[in-house]
């Protein structure tokens, strides 16, 4: 081999050792198996601290620009000031898990505050605020738009969260507050929050409000307080000083619970609609609503007052009313009751007032009378047993005049049927087994014929035909049996 093949063969050898140690060098050439991760940019929010966020003569740190702010620690009060002051729409505050508290003599400053009114989306998301000389969070009463989530607030002299009107507050606890637990102004939603040992109401709303998955328990006031116009869903009110829950007018409740509250489970303004709730053990009484109040699949029972009441022009339909310490069920001024069941109440089972109407119900084991009515009522269709006890009780008593009743049956109580003046009209009724007088009827009434069969012994019936033993056809006739 001559001198220049050698060289071009050494080169060549170099060449192919090179580009095998480049490849060992450079590693896999298959990319790993996965998605690959970006490089970590900078944080785009801006951090609360005395160079970005400079408080001022009333506040520790404030917000003036709009933006997203988060906290890197936690906040300690000082007298005199606020903790963060937020004076600009349009701000996203994440307390990042961390705890702004307050100090001992503070004077009346907040956690956070708005305190230009007006304002619109702010959120406040995620930390506790404590121990405040005012509010915890406060939003501010006329700002709009705002948004509270993931709040805890406690310990606050005034109240734990104010929101703002159309808010939203959503899984946040307030409690052991001086004032409410959680407020809020017109047309806002809370959802899934908890409020305990506050000194006034534990949540408060004003009008046209929506309030879900909540739950309020040991306040001092009443376990929630809304305006006209609300909806109150999936909500339970637990030992509250005053009323479990409070309905302003025209107010919707679906699905609650309340129990042993001192005032009433559920007191309802007019023109309100209580819906699937259940009320035990509260000190008033278990729903009292006002006029025009609709009461429809409700239980009450074991309260120490009256069971389920409303005002005139009010409807109570499917509901249950049990071991009240007054009467179960009281129907005002041209009210309608129909299809329920009242039982074991200390009282009355049902009461009735002028115009009204029962049908259609039961009425069983009331220490007085089954069912009472005023006069002008329509009462139809019921069964009213073993009420009474001293002998005064009642199946049916009518003590006004222009009643109607029709077909009702009356089994073993004191009284079967008693109306007490003229001018009541009875026919198809049946009463049996009651121990004092099947029938007590005051003179001037109109009724069908009562016909006696107790004492009749009628055949066995064995076969697809057998003649009739009521020994009459008149179809207003009254029996005994």
């Amino acid at each position: 081999m001559n001198t220049h093949n050698r060289a071009a063969v050494t080169i060549l050898s170099v060449l192919i050792l090179a580009t095998i140690a480049s490849l060992l060098f450079a590693g896999p050439l298959t990319p790993p198996v996965g998605p690959i991760a970006p490089t970590p940019g900078p944080e785009p929010r801006i951090a609360i601290n005395a160079t970005n966020t400079p408080g001022d003569a009333d506040s520790l740190f404030k917000i003036t620009q709009p933006g997203s702010y988060y906290l890197a620690g936690n906040i300690t009060g000082v007298a005199g000031k606020h903790g963060i002051e937020i004076t600009s729409s349009g701000v996203t505050l994440d307390l990042n898990g961390f705890d702004l508290v307050g100090t001992p003599g503070m004077a009346a400053f907040d956690g956070v505050s708005v305190t230009v009114d007006s304002l619109r989306g702010i959120t406040v998301l995620n930390g506790s605020v404590r121990n405040w000389g005012d509010g915890g969070v406060d939003l501010g009463f006329l700002s709009r738009g705002c948004r509270v989530e993931g709040v805890l607030a406690s310990g606050n002299t005034g109240t734990g969260i104010t929101a703002s009107i159309s808010a939203n507050v959503t899984n946040c606890t307030s409690s052991f507050n001086g004032q409410r637990g959680i407020r809020a102004s017109n047309g806002s939603t809370i959802s899934h929050c908890s409020v305990e040992s506050n000194t006034g109401a534990g949540i408060e709303v004003n009008h046209g409000c929506s309030i879900s998955n909540c739950s309020a328990y040991f306040n001092t006031g009443p376990g929630m307080l809304t305006g006209v116009g609300c909806t109150v869903i999936d909500s339970s009110f637990y030992q509250n000083t005053s009323h479990g829950l409070q309905l302003g007018d025209g107010a919707v409740a679906t699905q609650c619970t309340a129990n042993l509250n001192s005032g009433r489970g559920i007191s309802a303004a007019d023109s309100c609609a209580i819906r699937a709730c259940t009320t035990t053990f509260n000190t008033l009484g278990g729903i009292i609503g006002g006029k025009g109040v609709s009461v429809t699949d409700c239980t009450a029972r074991s309260n120490p007052g009256d069971g389920i009441v409303v005002a005139e022009n009010g409807t109570i339909s499917n509901c249950r009313a049990a071991n009240n310490g007054g009467s179960g069920v009281i129907a005002g001024v041209a009210s309608t009751v129909d299809s329920c069941t009242s039982q074991l109440n200390d009282n009355i089972g049902i009461e009735l007032n002028l115009g009204g109407t029962v049908t259609n119900c039961s009425a069983k084991s009331n220490a007085t009378h089954g069912i009472e009515t005023s006069g002008s009522c329509i009462v139809r269709g019921n069964t009213c047993s073993q009420n009474g006890a001293a002998g005064i009780g009642a199946g049916i008593r009518v003590y006004a005049t222009d009643t109607r009743l029709e077909n009702n049956n009356c089994i073993s109580n004191d009284y079967g049927i008693q109306v007490t003046v003229g001018g009541n009209f009875i026919v198809g009724n049946t009463c049996s087994n009651n121990s004092v007088h099947n029938w007590s009827l005051s003179i001037d009434n109109y009724y069908g014929p009562i016909i006696d069969r107790t004492l009749v012994v009628t055949p066995s019936v064995l076969g697809a035909a057998a003649p009739g033993t009521l020994n009459s056809t008149d179809p207003n006739a009254n029996f005994s049996y």
